[in-house]
């Protein structure tokens, strides 16, 4: 395959790995240490987009600015630091779509808002960090998504033209990031979406149901 599209960015929460089991683990180990009940894992879940803050907020019901806010969120974030990669796994089929990308070298990173501290260890530990071109965390670069500046430094750092590139995720902020980077936006059904604007409102060029369809895409004109 000779594709017109030279590269794919992925995002990596809820697009490449399924971390919810222990993002909502962590959350629900505080909740047991104060001898509260467990928050229900499909309402941790839709919050794993908005990363600590959205965990916290679901458990405690709190917000930034909140006086318990800072002291949950870095409590949140020690726990989670002890069980990164306890249940977390890579989607059977996005597996099946790098073993793919990898076989018709097509070069493919990752661009994550997730602290670098935090995405490293991770992909290292799922097989993923060697095989991708470059690993662009939320505090990699001066601002994280939506802003285009991480995925225009994965681009940079891949040697490719940002207009070549597509940018899988499963948030709105990475459709206006990919947006803003003038790549091609893939919206994917799999991930942890929230509850905000409905997938179909994001404005993604393209949305997905299977990992595979990306290849379709990689040939388009």
């Amino acid at each position: 395959m000779k594709p017109d599209f030279a590269a794919v960015l992925f995002d990596l929460d809820g697009t490449l790995i399924d971390s919810a089991p222990d993002l909502a683990g962590a959350a629900n180990e505080m909740l047991r240490a104060r001898g509260l009940p467990d928050a229900p894992y499909e309402r941790l879940r839709a919050t794993v987009g908005s990363g600590a803050r959205g965990l916290v907020g679901e458990a405690f019901g709190v917000a930034p600015g909140d006086d318990d806010f800072i002291s949950l969120r870095d409590e949140f974030l020690d726990r989670y630091a002890l069980r990164l990669t306890n249940e977390t796994r890579v989607f059977e089929h996005v597996n099946l779509l790098l073993d793919a990308l990898d076989a018709q070298t097509v070069p493919w990173g990752i661009v994550t808002n997730k602290a670098i501290r935090y995405a490293e260890p991770v992909t290292r530990a799922l097989g993923l960090y060697d095989r991708a071109a470059a690993v662009i965390g939320g505090d990699s670069t001066p601002h994280s998504k939506p802003h285009p500046e991480p995925l225009l430094e994965a681009a940079r750092r891949m040697q490719i033209d940002p207009a070549r590139c597509l940018y899988v995720g499963d948030d709105a902020r990475d459709v206006q990031a990919g947006r803003a980077a003038g790549m091609l936006t893939v919206a994917v059904t799999w991930g942890y979406l929230g509850s905000g604007e409905p997938i179909e409102a994001w404005g993604a060029h393209h949305t997905i149901n299977n990992a595979m369809d990306i290849l379709q895409l990689l040939r388009m004109a």
